[in-house]
């Protein structure tokens, strides 16, 4: 999965492209999709999932000067993806589940 254009009117575009980090969709492809469309403006949440797919994606938004938060592994299922961001030192913040939804609406108008 990809974000292909430019603000305001990207597109979304689902390839068959190779596998990334054993999946498709992978999430480092469509970040980096993300940072070539929008650059520092995008705020990257890792809420879940298993493994390092979305560790090489943060690493690109943390290059472009954008912003990275993750779950904290306390409330977490499945720590892997944030674990990995975490441990990298990528994050601009790690929470609590419970302050996600706050935090994304501070940072969001902060951005825009």
């Amino acid at each position: 999965m990809l974000v292909e254009g430019e603000p305001p009117n990207p597109t979304i575009k689902l390839t068959q492209s190779e596998k990334v980090n054993f999946c498709r969709p992978a999430v480092d492809v469509m970040m980096n999709s993300i940072v070539a469309c929008y650059g520092a403006g995008v705020l990257a949440v890792i809420l879940t999932g298993m493994g390092n797919d979305g560790l090489k994606g943060c690493e690109a938004v943390a290059e472009a000067n954008g912003t990275i938060v993750a779950r904290t592994e306390e409330t977490s299922v499945v720590w892997g993806m944030p674990g990995a961001v975490t441990k990298a030192g990528l994050c601009d913040e790690v929470l609590d589940i419970a302050e996600m939804g706050k935090t994304i609406s501070r940072l969001t108008k902060a951005i825009l």
